[in-house]
């Protein structure tokens, strides 16, 4: 399937802010035609996004070849993720590899997106530990996303073993950078070690980037969503640590794994093994199925990966009208008071994703009746990977026609659940 949270390459505020400099155009182009680099590259930025001159993308990467050959690091940066995400030119991910590899040493973006490139084998074999250390040469640098991604690496031990201690102190560290996933993170880190007052400072904290809402929508972009994570867990702070309330209010503590690029369905399944005392990780389930790493998986891949690892899950289906999600509702309420998460596939639709579609495999982790809200553990957002969604969100969002061989291509309701004994 195809995942719409391909979170991690994205770019940064300070990168963007370069867009804005020399607010004279035809100066900064006299400087770019000079061969200034930083011009040239703020050049490339402006066409780019637009800013002050219309989208021009080929005019962009011709400034941001001439930066690049010059060696400017941002510029390196930016050519790589244009072959990363083969958005103006061919996919080549070996390329943008090269690219990122060359700017590391004093871009913290490059340093970011080549960490991307180890951790999910994109133009290289994957080395999740390399992945590490390149991230925290790029949290040196000043990136705080690299901070948080490592941070929640080592927490979940997923690749490596975990280390709390490292966690801590990458968490602290994006923290520090005002980084909103690594706001998140810490507030996890403190509240598991039952300092509940500093992890609501910090979630609090990211809660005010950014406008909130009573809940979110699973479409936000990162930043935004972050700030609504942040809210979500303050609303969520108490309730994880109340007991269930059959038909009226359920939460299962499943572990969370961060998925990396276009790794949804894999984590999302290990996650779900790990609940049941597997310590698989999410890149080892990944590679239980047959679909190259970076890619999208058949849900018929992930249930016969369960079976390997001796799990045992059912794939159900539930109509995609009223009806169905009526009994579609009542089904996973009752999973869920039964003390049993469970695995489910999302839609989007809309001209930002590539053919118009894209889909997300994430968890449902519990509900609260009263708000008619239900909890979702999502693996493309920050540690614990908590997020709130109205039921009429989760009626909107939770449907599939691509989740594999098994849809046949037929829209439905798909959700993953274990067997009960």
């Amino acid at each position: 399937m195809r995942s719409a949270f391909r979170l991690g390459l994205m770019l940064t505020a300070a990168t963007l802010a370069h867009a804005a400099e020399g607010d004279n155009l035809p100066e900064l182009t006299a400087q770019a035609e000079r061969g200034d680099a930083a011009a040239q590259h703020a050049l490339a930025l402006r066409y780019r996004d637009g800013q002050g001159v219309a989208l021009n993308a080929a005019a962009a990467m011709q400034w941001a070849h001439r930066a690049a050959d010059q060696g400017h690091a941002d510029a390196l940066d930016f050519v790589g993720f244009e072959f990363f995400l083969g958005r103006h030119v061919p996919h080549r991910p070996e390329i943008a590899f090269g690219y990122f590899r060359a700017a590391a040493e004093e871009s913290a973006q490059g340093a970011f997106n080549l960490g991307q490139c180890y951790y999910a084998a994109q133009g290289v074999t994957q080395d999740i530990p390399q992945a590490l250390e390149v991230w925290k040469r790029a949290a040196a640098l000043g990136s705080g996303r690299a901070a948080s991604t490592a941070a929640m690496i080592y927490l979940a031990g997923d690749g490596v073993p975990a280390d709390p201690t490292q966690a801590r102190a990458l968490a602290e560290r994006a923290a520090e950078l005002n980084d909103p996933n690594g706001l998140v993170v810490l507030g996890e880190i403190l509240f598991r070690a039952g300092e509940f007052e500093q992890a609501r400072a910090a979630w609090t904290r990211v809660s005010r980037l950014k406008p909130v809402g009573a809940t979110g929508n699973p479409e936000q972009p990162t930043d935004e969503a972050a700030a609504q994570q942040g809210a979500d867990l303050l609303k969520l702070l108490e309730c994880r640590r109340r007991p269930p309330e059959l038909g009226q209010f359920a939460f299962v503590a499943a572990p969370h794994l961060f998925q990396g690029w276009n790794n949804c369905g894999a984590t999302a399944c290990a996650t779900l093994a790990r609940f049941q005392g597997s310590n698989v990780g999410a890149w080892e389930f990944k590679r239980l199925c047959p679909s190259p790493l970076g890619t999208g998986t058949d849900w018929g891949d992930l249930l016969q990966a369960s079976e390997r690892i001796g799990l045992r899950w059912k794939l159900l289906t539930f109509t995609p009208d009223d009806e169905g999600f009526h009994q579609a509702a009542a089904f996973l309420r009752a999973e869920l008071d039964a003390g049993r998460p469970v695995v489910v596939d999302f839609k989007y639709v809309g001209p930002k994703y590539p053919g118009g579609e894209a889909g997300h495999t994430l968890g449902v982790a519990g509900y609260l009746a009263e708000e008619d809200l239900y909890i979702l553990c999502n693996p493309a957002i920050a540690t614990p990977g908590l997020q709130l969604i109205t039921a009429a969100d989760l009626k909107h969002y939770w449907r599939s026609d691509h989740y594999g061989e098994l849809s046949k291509n037929v829209l439905s309701r798909p959700a993953l659940v274990i067997s009960a004994p």
